[in-house]
């Protein structure tokens, strides 16, 4: 049943740090700067549902580009739930995103009501941890000294989509470390350390191969000492969940990455570590 009574309108970049701070507690654990980088992925795709002038849920619905779009930051606050108002905003998201290729990044006990709405499971993202410390290997480049038109290069052949504007942000936030590996003048991969809640988060960590891979987590490892360091490893992709175990991560806990309109083209090869549960 739709409950008339929800007003659900476009966030500000305000509201949108408010919501950030509603997946703080929940546990989600956001970057300190994720606000301003999801801002700019997509303005329009962020809602939030008020009653009586009061914020009682929010959903993110990103598009990237006409062919894809990724849902996330579904909450509803605990003391509004089981009166519909998720529903209502489920339903913004989705008319937000129209026939796109949609993905999600759902916890594993609503599988069954995100297949009602057409979604089918695709694989399992585990979220692993570890402590941050030791010594960066020789061969990294810093991010911000590579051309932007390679890093987009490079990032659409591992991301279903272009995705400028989030990545422009993303790589240069305050309090985060991005870099890569160049050989003949292309990247053969790129990683991103960004300061959260609780430690670091690395994502994405794209590379063409294990040993690549492995470099990049070590280079960005060294730069958050004795901090707790997260890594979100797809496990469709086996030698991202061996890199973690390589580096005695544990895992913690698991999404389920479901996609509705079909599945996107990616280089899940390449994925060693998922940019963000919130927007892919």
């Amino acid at each position: 049943m739709r409950d008339k009574s929800l007003v659900v309108s476009r966030m500000t970049e305000a509201d949108l740090a408010l919501a950030l701070e509603w997946a703080a507690a929940e546990g989600w654990n956001p970057g300190l700067h994720d606000a301003h980088c999801f801002y700019a992925a997509d303005s329009q795709g962020f809602f939030v549902g008020e009653r009586d002038g009061a914020s009682v849920g929010c959903v993110s619905a990103v598009r990237y580009g006409l062919g894809f779009g990724f849902l996330g930051l579904y909450i509803v606050k605990a003391e509004h739930r089981g009166q519909g108002f998720g529903l209502e905003l489920w339903r913004a998201a989705l008319d937000h995103l129209g026939g796109r290729v949609i993905g999600l990044d759902g916890v594993v006990a609503q599988q069954e009501n995100y297949r009602k709405s057409g979604f089918r499971l695709a694989f399992r993202n585990i979220r692993q941890r570890g402590r941050g410390g030791g010594v960066a290997p020789p061969g990294l480049t810093d991010l911000a000294a590579v051309p932007i038109a390679e890093i987009l290069r490079y990032d659409e052949t591992a991301f279903p989509a272009p995705r400028a504007e989030f990545l422009r942000g993303w790589i240069g936030q305050q309090q985060a470390v991005a870099l890569g590996v160049v050989g003949e003048r292309m990247l053969t991969g790129y990683g991103v350390l960004r300061a959260c809640r609780e430690g670091f988060k690395i994502g994405p960590l794209f590379a063409n191969d294990d040993e690549t891979a492995d470099r990049l987590f070590a280079g960005l490892m060294a730069r958050a000492p004795g901090a707790p360091v997260f890594l979100d490893t797809p496990e469709a992709n086996p030698a991202a969940v061996a890199l973690a175990a390589r580096h005695a991560m544990t895992p913690i806990f698991e999404t389920a990455r479901m996609y509705k309109n079909g599945t996107p083209q990616m280089g899940l090869e390449r994925c060693f570590g998922v940019t963000t549960f919130e927007l892919g």
